[in-house]
């Protein structure tokens, strides 16, 4: 049930957002009585918190793989991370966005700890990237000597920016440009 309720949830708050996604909705959706709600978490925020950590496992596992994966050389597996997140937009026509990013938009000045929770996820992922951006600096495949932290931040920085805009545009014209422009550009 609790499988469920953050299934279904986690789809409506994508669709319509996190304030206007109500507990008797996700109850609804899940095919719940909407007490049950209550019996797994114990407020919406709390909700909110696990479908973002639920999303960003999804999408680790799925698209974080590619940056692990020593059998790539590191600049080449960056590209295959992104390019993995690109088709995941596309597959979903441009209309969902991140999910992250989107609770991030909405909620960061009304939860704390949705706040918390998705900087964490955020940190999390600039942490990963930054790892193998330091791996292609030692290997000589980036040349610029900034922090490999800093250039993982601007890089997701980047992406988020480009995912909002194809979720207006419904295309994946800012996405291509971020993987011509914004990725050689940062990575050179």
């Amino acid at each position: 049930m609790r499988s469920r309720l953050l299934a279904k949830g986690a789809d409506l708050v994508q669709r319509h957002g996190f304030n206007a996604t109500g507990v008797q909705d996700i109850a609804l959706a899940a095919s719940v009585p909407k007490g049950s709600f209550y019996s797994y978490f114990d407020s919406k925020d709390a909700f909110g918190t696990e479908i973002a950590s639920e999303y960003w496992f999804e999408i680790s596992n799925n698209y974080g793989k590619f940056l692990e994966d020593k059998n790539i050389n590191p600049y080449r597996r960056i590209c295959l991370h992104f390019e993995g997140l690109v088709d995941y937009h596309r597959d979903h026509g441009f209309a969902i966005g991140c999910l992250i990013g989107n609770l991030a938009l909405e909620v960061s000045f009304s939860s704390e700890p949705m706040r918390r929770r998705l900087f964490g996820l955020f940190d999390e992922w600039t942490r990963l990237l930054a790892d193998c951006i330091g791996d292609a600096q030692v290997r000589g495949e980036i040349a610029s000597q900034d922090s490999a932290s800093e250039l993982a931040a601007s890089l997701i920085d980047a992406f988020e920016g480009a995912v909002m805009r194809a979720k207006v545009e419904r295309t994946d014209r800012a996405l291509l440009r971020f993987q011509e422009q914004s990725l050689p550009r940062l990575l050179a």
